[in-house]
C-alpha cells in the first residue's frame, strides 16, 4: 500500500493557489510587524507577566481554533468558501490598527481576541479552497508554496519592523512604546491591500453536488480514521509547543536585544521560505508521514537547544533550524489533511484540525507560562523549562506518529463522492 499522499506530480500551481499565497504574504507582513513583537509590548512596557502572556497567547489561539470549527464546517455546508475568507481577513486587518491604542494589557487581549477571531473564520475555509483547487498529486507543493509565500510576508515584515526598531531605538535591549506604535502604523498599509486582492482576484471554484447527498454534519466520527488518529497525535505535540512568544522571550533573556531579536526572527523567517515549497514537493513523492517524522525529530533538538542555550549566539543557529522544522511540517501536515478525506468535508476537516492545534495552545501557554515563572521555590522551573518539556512532548509525539499512523491506512484516501 502507498504511503498517505505518494501520488505522483500531474500538473502546477493554479491560479487561486498563487493569488491565495500572495494575499498570505501581504497579511503576514501587516501581522509579524505587530504581532510578533507584541510579547515584548506587553512584558517591557505593559509591565505584563509570563503567565499573562500565555494566557493572552492561548486564550487568543483558542478563540480561533473554536471559530475554525464552525468556518470549515459552514463553508461545506454552504458549497462556498471565499466569502468566509474575505470576512476573516478583513477582521484582522481592521482589528491591529487598535493596538496603536493600547495601553493595559486587556486591550491587547481584545485586539487579539479580534485578530484571532478572524483567522479562525479564514483558514478553514481558505486551507479547503487551496485542496480543492490543487492537483491530487501536487497538493504538497501547493500547501508548501502557500507557505512559502506566508512566510516570505514575514521575511519582510520582519525585515520592515527591523529597520524601524534600528531608526527608533537602535540596540536598546527592551522595546520602547513609540516604536511599536510606528510599526502599528506602517503594518495597516499592506493588510488592507491583502484582503483587496482577495475580493478581486481569487474565483470560488465550482463543486459538483449529488442532489441526492445529505448535507455535510459537524461530525467528528464522520471523517478517515486516519485523520482522527492524526488528530490525537497532533493534540499531544501542541501541548509542548505553546506559542513562538517565548521563543522570542528567550532570546531576550540570553541577552539580545530587541533589534537582533528581530533580525533571527527574520533568518527564520527565510529559512522557513527557503524550505517550505520543495518540502512540499517531496511529501508529494516521499510521502506526508515521512516529512512530518522528520520534522519533529528536529524539532524535539532545537527545542532541547532553546532549553540548554547559554549565550545570544546559540539562538541564531536555533532560530534557523526552526525554520527548518516549520517549512519541513506546516505545508505537509495541512497537505495530510486533505488527502484523507472526502472534498465536500475538508472544510470540517480543516477546521477540525487548526481547532485542535489553536485550542490546545491556551493550556499550553498556560503550562509554558507556569514552567517559566516558576511555582514557589520548586527545583527544575525557570526560562529553559518550557522548552524542555515541549522537547520531550515532541519526541512522545513522533513515537506515537511512527507507531500507530501506519496501522490506520485501510485502503487509498476517500473519494470526493458524497456520501448518500
Amino acid at each position: 500500500m502507498s504511503e498517505i499522499g505518494s501520488a505522483p506530480p500531474t500538473r502546477g500551481l493554479t491560479r487561486n493557489v498563487v493569488v491565495l499565497g500572495i494575499v498570505s504574504l501581504l497579511t503576514d507582513i501587516s501581522s509579524e510587524m505587530t504581532l510578533t513583537l507584541l510579547p515584548l509590548f506587553l512584558a517591557n512596557d505593559l509591565g505584563a507577566r509570563t503567565a499573562i502572556i500565555g494566557l493572552v497567547e492561548g486564550l487568543s489561539e483558542t478563540t480561533a481554533g473554536v471559530t475554525r470549527i464552525f468556518s470549515g464546517w459552514f463553508s461545506d455546508l454552504w458549497g462556498k468558501r471565499k466569502g468566509l475568507t474575505i470576512v476573516g481577513y478583513g477582521l484582522s486587518a481592521i482589528s491591529k490598527p487598535f493596538l496603536y491604542f493600547a495601553t493595559v494589557w486587556p486591550t491587547v487581549l481584545g485586539v487579539r481576541f479580534m485578530d484571532r477571531l478572524g483567522k479562525g473564520i479564514r483558514t478553514s475555509p481558505r486551507d479547503a479552497l487551496i485542496a480543492d483547487s490543487s492537483a491530487e498529486g501536487r497538493r504538497g507543493l501547493a500547501f508548501g508554496f502557500h507557505r512559502a509565500a506566508d512566510s516570505a510576508g514575514a521575511f519582510i515584515g520582519l525585515g520592515a519592523a527591523a529597520l524601524i526598531i534600528y531608526l527608533t531605538q537602535r540596540n536598546a535591549i527592551l522595546l520602547v512604546s513609540e516604536s511599536y506604535r510606528q510599526l502599528v502604523l506602517y503594518a495597516m498599509i499592506p493588510g488592507f491591500v491583502g484582503v483587496i486582492v482577495l475580493a478581486l482576484f481569487v474565483r470560488e471554484r465550482a463543486r459538483r453536488r449529488n442532489p441526492n447527498a445529505q448535507p455535510p454534519r459537524l461530525s467528528f466520527r464522520d471523517l478517515d480514521v486516519r485523520f482522527r488518529i492524526f488528530i490525537a497525535i497532533i493534540i499531544i505535540f501542541t501541548l509542548g509547543n505553546s506559542s513562538d512568544a517565548f521563543l522570542v522571550l528567550r532570546a531576550q533573556d540570553l541577552g539580545l536585544s530587541v533589534f537582533h531579536i528581530t533580525l533571527a526572527l527574520v533568518l527564520f523567517n527565510a529559512v522557513y521560505m527557503v524550505i517550505s515549497t520543495p518540502a512540499g514537493a517531496l511529501s508529494d513523492r516521499w510521502g506526508r508521514t515521512r516529512v512530518i517524522s522528520a520534522s519533529w525529530l528536529l524539532y524535539t533538538v532545537v527545542y532541547l537547544g532553546f532549553g540548554l542555550a547559554r549565550t545570544g549566539g546559540h539562538i541564531w543557529v536555533l532560530f534557523a533550524l526552526y525554520g527548518v522544522y516549520y517549512g519541513m511540517s506546516e505545508g505537509t501536515a495541512r497537505a495530510l489533511v486533505g488527502d484523507v478525506v472526502r472534498e465536500d468535508q475538508r472544510g470540517t476537516a480543516y477546521g477540525i484540525y487548526n481547532a485542535a492545534v489553536s485550542v490546545t495552545v491556551l493550556p499550553a501557554g498556560l503550562i509554558a507560562g507556569a514552567l517559566w515563572q516558576g511555582v514557589g521555590k520548586w527545583p527544575g522551573f525557570g526560562a529553559h523549562a518550557p522548552f524542555l518539556f515541549g522537547s520531550v512532548m515532541s519526541l512522545l509525539a513522533l513515537v506515537l506518529l511512527l507507531a500507530w499512523l501506519p496501522t490506520a491506512r485501510i485502503g487509498q484516501p476517500r473519494t470526493t463522492e458524497t456520501r448518500t
